[in-house]
């Protein structure tokens, strides 16, 4: 789809839903649109894929918080997790949550092996640190990570132990008679396979850990503490399975002079006595650069300049926020003879006594709307 739907839209839930009604609504979504009720319908399976989606953000606490602070650009983009990128093996993976480890066979074996499933690898977690100027920007890093790798020569074979089901079967003798139970198996993990034969250098699940170079697109606007996932470059699955994801926390690193407020950015300016007296023009650095600002005459110390569009960028792509400059009249500590003898002069002077001004009936009103 060109362009994703709100996932609250898509299960047709309000954001309140608590986990019970997302699992309910989810659930009625993947019957309705199951590719084995409906073959050969490109149309049933893209909303089955976009309801899968959907689930597997709102269903999880961490990433249902990111997905209500930003929205689909918390989730990333171009690769990014939230499900974007999901393929049927994942889609089938959840199932055993949500149905009760028996959707899959009940469509005639989707998943394959007889209601066997993919193990998922387990996930990876980085720190990357980034620039005032990158976050603004968008930009994209290359880092290397230690992962574990399917190493060529692998081979599997049937579990014995659940015949290649994946799943085990109990009988117990009741007071009610004969009840029956399944579970995962615990020696195959549900794969329904086992390793056959394997390199002596890898583990029991035939991985090996192995360095690599993954290039990370980090969206403009991110903030720190924000997690973006990149779907498939974790860790291995066993046995054949399905990699995990690749978590990627934000770190902002502190810039020398702007101070972050969301999208908005703060710097003080000081400005000698006498600019704020006459007047003058001043450079101030900005995010990208620098920008020339008027200090008009007799400004004050306390009032805030705003420049327009020199903030941050959404995350969500909604604007962009605005640079916050802060005057603030600069009080030399050390003056010469001459210019003390200038200052004694001037404090005799009506102009330069505070008295002068508050007579003024407006300006209380111009202090408070300084300070505010």
């Amino acid at each position: 789809m060109s362009q994703k739907r709100d996932y609250y839209e898509v299960l047709g839930v309000s954001k309140s839903a608590d986990e019970s009604e997302i699992k309910k609504a989810y659930r009625k979504l993947a019957l309705q649109y199951h590719p084995d009720k409906n073959p050969d319908n490109a149309g049933a399976e893209e909303k089955f894929k976009e309801a899968a989606a959907a689930y597997e953000v709102l269903s999880n606490a961490e990433k249902k918080s990111q997905y209500d602070r930003f929205g689909h650009a918390g989730m990333g983009q171009g690769g990014f997790g939230g499900g974007g990128g999901m393929n049927m093996d994942d889609i089938f993976s959840q199932f055993g949550d949500v149905f009760g480890g028996g959707f899959g066979g009940s469509f005639g074996g989707s998943r394959g092996g007889g209601g066997s499933r993919m193990v998922k690898g387990s996930n990876l977690r980085v720190k990357m640190k980034l620039t005032l100027e990158e976050i603004a920007n968008g930009v994209s890093k290359k880092i290397k990570v230690q992962k574990l790798v399917v190493v060529e020569g692998v081979t599997f074979k049937t579990c014995v132990t659940c015949n290649g089901q994946g799943r085990t079967t109990r009988v117990a003798q009741t007071f009610l008679g004969a009840m029956q139970t399944q579970s995962t198996c615990h020696v195959c993990q549900g794969s329904g396979k086992i390793i056959d034969k394997k390199p002596s250098d890898t583990d029991a699940h035939g991985l090996r850990k192995q360095e690599e170079v993954i290039e990370i697109s980090i969206p403009a606007g991110v903030e720190e503490g924000m997690q973006l996932s990149v779907q498939g470059k974790g860790n291995a699955g066993p046995f054949n399975g399905v990699n995990g994801d690749l978590i990627v926390v934000i770190e902002e690193i502190e810039h020398a002079e702007l101070k972050r407020d969301g999208e908005n950015v703060h710097y003080n300016a000081f400005v000698n006595f006498s600019d704020a007296v006459l007047g003058e023009s001043i450079e101030v650095p900005t995010i990208n650069g620098k920008a020339k600002i008027k200090i008009e005459p007799g400004t004050q110390s306390g009032k805030v300049l705003r420049l327009r569009g020199k903030g941050l960028p959404s995350v969500q792509g909604y604007g962009t926020g605005d640079q916050f400059v802060h005057i603030h009249i600069w009080t030399p500590v050390k003056i010469s003879k001459e210019e003390k003898e200038i200052l004694e002069k001037l404090k005799t002077s009506e102009n330069f006594s505070p008295s002068a001004d508050t007579k003024d009936p407006g300006f209380f009103k111009r202090m408070r709307d300084i300070f505010s």
